[in-house]
């Protein structure tokens, strides 16, 4: 077993595999060093609603037999309204998506050691030129990537993130079968991917339903640890009792039954990314956390994070005698910002905004998205501020200032730490 790489990665998930993929394409020697078994890979635990769009599909390579479901239509709901807008995506079986990447890169030549659980930066004159795994385990790289999401323990011991806890999401999923997809008063759900805006179902987040074929879809919520789920939370609730609470009074669910094995547990971080990368390093996928407003797209972010970081470590590791210094990573920072989360900062004000909001403002939005044509949505989506302030109305002042109250006390929060 070599102890010596061109690539180092910690973290399996499509982050860091793609990231393998597109390094190994390029000729690298790459390990990936996976906190799970191999036989266990990837754990129930460790999943994600796995909504995607074709686009990911076509620019990655992604076979089909990963999808689960096509869908023709992307549904927003609020408590009493709901939009429709036509969009064909795609629901994978994250479970063989992510052992797809993984094989898919190994038969190209990269290595993956899976019950390696990453502890630590082995450093040296102040660099990292290594990793330690499993206590007392040692490898060596060139570069070394975190791919390993909120746990970070390269990056965070290197202070590149700094993800803190009311930023942090969490989420819980279950499959079902005996839904009642087009139940009169919603939505057809046909074929469909919906996310629902209501505080009393996912104070503070959004819940939803993925359509998996026939009577059987994936349901669940995840919400943000912060203010407005303060504000809107049910004291003593915990988040399988929202997702109880749901199923219990959606009419939906009556007749639904989970399919056995089928649950699944996650979590993110909701805050802007902070750095990048330092000397010999780059933090990739959901260690440097990025989402868009309504969509959520996780996965084709985090694939998106770990083809700019493949890209950069070749633009340094092709020519002898440059070294993989901070300056010299600093393309990754261009092709982050450029390609994986553009206008990341607006995006984020309006997703930390669209939580805020209640949900007699949630049922208006429905109303108003009905009257706009669809490429004001999916301009706000990426950010762009005049699509974004076409959706705000005069009634949204007090929560513009609440709003902007949060955020210069968060700032100086900042400050004073």
């Amino acid at each position: 077993m070599n102890d010596r790489y061109d690539v180092v990665i910690a973290g399996a998930g499509p982050a860091g595999a793609q990231c393998a993929r597109d390094l190994v394409a390029r000729g690298y020697d790459v390990v990936v060093l996976e906190t799970e078994a191999e036989d266990e890979f990837p754990r129930q635990s460790n999943k994600s609603t796995a909504g995607t769009f074709h686009s990911m599909m076509a620019a990655f390579g992604i076979p089909d037999d990963v999808v689960m479901q096509y869908t023709d239509s992307v549904v927003l709901e609020s408590p009493t309204e709901h939009y429709v807008r036509d969009q064909t995506g795609a629901v994978l079986e994250f479970a063989d998506f992510k052992r797809y990447l993984v094989k898919d890169s190994r038969d190209d030549g990269a290595e993956y050691r899976f019950d390696a659980r990453v502890t630590a930066p082995i450093m040296e004159n102040g660099e990292i030129v290594g990793v330690t795994y499993n206590g007392d385990e040692e490898v060596y790289g060139d570069i070394m990537i975190d791919a390993t999401g909120p746990s970070a323990p390269l990056a965070k011991k290197l202070d590149i993130v700094d993800l803190e806890r009311e930023n942090h999401a969490i989420g819980i999923e279950y499959e079902f079968e005996g839904i009642d997809i087009d139940r009169p008063g919603f939505a057809d759900l046909h074929d469909a991917m919906m996310l629902r805006l209501d505080h009393n179902i996912a104070p503070g987040g959004y819940s939803w339903i993925f359509h998996t074929g026939e009577d059987t879809a994936k349901v669940g919520l995840c919400y943000i640890q912060n203010g407005s789920h303060d504000q809107y939370s049910r004291d003593n609730f915990t988040i399988d009792d929202y997702l109880s609470h749901w199923l219990e009074t959606d009419p939906r669910f009556r007749d639904a039954e989970p399919i056995e094995g089928k649950q699944h547990r996650g979590s993110a971080h909701i805050q802007a990314p902070g750095k990048l990368h330092t000397d010999r390093f780059m933090a990739i996928g959901d260690t440097v956390p990025s989402l868009d407003p309504l969509w959520g797209e996780g996965i084709n972010k985090c694939m998106q994070s770990g083809r700019a970081a493949a890209a950069t470590a070749d633009s340094v590791l092709k020519h002898d005698g440059i070294e993989p210094t901070a300056e010299n990573l600093e393309v990754y920072d261009t092709l982050w910002h450029r390609d994986v989360a553009p206008n990341a900062k607006s995006r984020l004000l309006m997703t930390q905004l669209l939580y805020l909001a209640s949900n007699e403002r949630y049922d208006t939005l429905m109303r108003d998205l009905q009257q706009l044509d669809d490429d004001t949505l999916a301009k706000a989506n990426k950010g762009d501020v005049r699509a974004i302030a076409n959706l705000i109305e005069l009634e949204d002042v007090p929560l513009l200032a609440r709003f902007a109250k949060q955020q210069l006390d968060l700032d100086l929060g900042s400050m004073l730490s």
